[in-house]
């Protein structure tokens, strides 16, 4: 039985079976819901699993989420990954790769907070939502 990433595309004649279609939906729901990861500390380092993901960053001190290099992960251009503050730790968007956002703000505002990353180049990073300088 032949799988099907998401990244290749189906042909005309192939014959799929259930499990094939179910696999394939499995992988579409996963980046359609996007699941969470949570962190308790005081720091978190992007990863390449987190990719579509919501990370959950709760604590009561300030947080510094860190966003690697392309040399060191490298996120297909076009990642989306979403940030949700759940404790009063006011959490800070930090990276040597290059972060812009509008009005050059990279800490989310506050407890319930989300703010998102879409990487827009090879070592930039596109930072949006609820953010404060």
């Amino acid at each position: 039985m032949a799988t099907y990433p998401l990244s290749e595309a189906f042909v005309d004649g192939d014959v799929l079976s259930a499990s094939d279609v179910n696999s394939t939906n499995e992988g579409v729901n996963d980046l359609a819901f996007g699941q969470f990861n949570a962190q308790t500390g005081t720091s978190y380092t992007l990863v390449l699993t987190d990719v579509a993901k919501v990370i959950s960053l709760t604590n009561a001190a300030a947080i510094t989420l860190t966003v690697p290099t392309n040399a060191s992960v490298a996120f297909p251009i076009g990642t989306q990954i979403l940030l949700y503050q759940g404790g009063a730790g006011q959490v800070t968007i930090s990276s040597s790769a290059t972060l812009r956002s509008q009005g050059t703000k990279f800490k989310i505002a506050g407890q319930y907070g989300v703010a998102g990353l879409l990487k827009v180049a090879t070592d930039e990073w596109a930072v949006f939502g609820n953010l404060v300088v």
